[in-house]
């Protein structure tokens, strides 16, 4: 019951995590530049230009925004293709890491034996690990929150599932027994 409990928090938190990291893919002012607004005029102008990771934006000291979408991929900045990158790779490996770790649950009723589902639960964990350490822009608080929530519930995954792992890799018998039986017939003269 607590091991299906903790997996079934672990799922919760990672899901939340991958949300929160999905979110950042939309929002806005991923870079920002506020200009005007000093100097002795009489009238203060301000205007920011900023950026998400899909348009150019400005915005004047009347409220009116006006944006301009990127045309084409290879005509953006470069950290921008980095980001958009990152953001896609982790998402696509989280949505793995997410249906891995579904199928690994003790609490499922697909994926196999007792021992199949942990290595699955395992390798959805390690995948958690892997896509959800990322993040660039200002957007980085919501990012960063998500991405805590990824790697906590990686954690209470592999916690769940580790000691089965280890436990089947070093009192694997049949990979000891040979070992055992060349040592026995070892003559010392």
């Amino acid at each position: 019951m607590r091991k299906r409990l903790i997996q079934i928090s672990g799922f919760l938190i990672s899901s939340l995590g991958w949300l929160f990291v999905l979110c950042t893919m939309a929002m806005d002012y991923w870079r920002i530049t506020k200009l005007g607004g000093q100097g002795g005029s009489f009238i203060i102008k301000v205007a920011w230009y900023w950026s998400n990771l899909w348009s150019d934006c400005y915005t004047d000291s009347a409220a009116v925004t006006n944006c301009r979408d990127y045309p084409v991929l290879w005509n953006v900045a470069y950290y921008v293709q980095a980001v958009r990158g990152l953001l896609m790779c982790g998402l696509t490996i989280g949505f793995f890491a997410v249906v891995c770790c579904f199928v690994g649950m003790e609490c499922t009723y697909i994926g196999g034996s007792d021992k199949t589902k942990d290595k699955v639960l395992f390798a959805g964990a390690v995948l958690h690990f892997v896509g959800g350490k990322y993040e660039l822009g200002p957007p980085v608080f919501l990012g960063l929150a998500g991405c805590f929530f990824i790697l906590v519930g990686a954690v209470l995954y592999a916690v769940t599932v580790y000691k089965v792992i280890r436990r089947g890799r070093y009192l694997n018998y049949s990979t000891l027994i040979p070992f055992l039986v060349s040592t026995t017939t070892t003559s010392y003269n």
